[in-house]
């Protein structure tokens, strides 16, 4: 095992349409020492097949199954369990990870002894026409956390990184989750936005680097997550992130990362929530949003 040994775990339910290029895309890593974890959280479909022809094709993937759908941030943890490497990262079995992420993101970490880093994304969405997705490109909010590059910073130097709040466009040391005991809250939607706040203001310092390191993909059958808000339940899991993520930093102090998570989802957030509310059939929708938007930091 070389100091810059990554595992890479892949949690995945139902998501054989895509994840051959989720697997396909670890395989043109140019850094050389990675392995994966492909956790199925008890699919339906060929996602397990896919997994297990894959570990049986190459030692670097090891497959891991859920008796029963317990949820991304269950999966997730499953994977946490086996990880004996140095760096742990994150893929959504739905999503690719751009060729030389793993190789830029540890190397960064490698020279500056920061507790992660955090690099760019884009959304990754269908073709008007045919089957096929195109990148596009990296939105305001996402460059604002991460360009310029900044090495051994802290969230009082720079609050804007705490906008960034995926698990999946960053890498970490190992030993970072293991002293703080992290791990992804179960049962819930939007998992990983309260684990980020709590990597954020634990961190000694981090790292941000402009490159982009994964594509983000919003289906084309409207199946992820971030695609169901109309849906009272995800709306309701979604505010509750959002409200327990701005307490963990005002808990912290962090007052300049308060401010600008609200002003934040004010700006991106709200508006496409507010014109959901505004035709709902169920007016519990509107009373969720609007008292979540009184807790909001003026």
């Amino acid at each position: 095992m070389s100091s810059r040994a990554v595992t890479v775990i892949v949690p995945g339910f139902d998501v054989a349409d895509y994840v051959s290029e989720a697997l396909d895309s670890l395989r043109a890593q140019t850094h050389p020492d990675w392995a994966a974890v492909l956790v199925d959280d008890a699919s339906t479909d060929e996602t397990a097949r896919i997994f297990a022809d894959a570990a049986a094709a190459d030692s670097r993937f090891r497959v891991v199954r859920h008796d029963s759908q317990r949820g991304l941030g269950a999966a997730r943890n499953t994977g946490l369990a086996l990880v004996d490497t140095p760096y742990i990262a994150f893929l959504d079995a739905d999503d690719r990870m751009r060729p030389d992420a793993l190789a830029r993101l540890t190397a960064t970490l490698d020279r500056t002894g920061s507790d992660f880093v955090v690099g760019a994304y884009v959304r990754l969405r269908p073709d008007a026409e045919g089957p096929g997705y195109t990148a596009g490109d990296v939105q305001p909010w996402v460059a604002a956390a991460t360009d310029p590059a900044r090495e051994q910073t802290t969230l009082a130097v720079h609050p804007a990184a705490s906008g960034n709040i995926v698990a999946w466009s960053k890498v970490s040391r190992s030993d970072f989750w293991r002293r703080h005991d992290l791990r992804f809250p179960e049962g819930r939607y939007y998992e990983d936005q309260v684990l980020a706040q709590r990597m954020y203001t634990l961190a000694t310092t981090f790292d941000a680097v402009p490159d982009v390191v994964v594509e983000w993909r919003q289906r084309r059958d409207g199946g992820s997550i971030t695609q169901r808000l109309a849906e009272l339940e995800v709306l309701r899991d979604y505010l509750d992130a959002l409200g327990e993520g701005i307490a963990l930093l005002r808990a912290a102090g962090a007052d300049a990362a308060v401010q600008e998570r609200g002003a934040l989802i004010r700006t991106l957030d709200l508006p496409p929530l507010l014109r959901i509310a505004e035709t709902h059939p169920d007016p519990a929708y509107r009373i969720a949003l609007e008292a979540f938007v009184e807790t909001l930091p003026a």
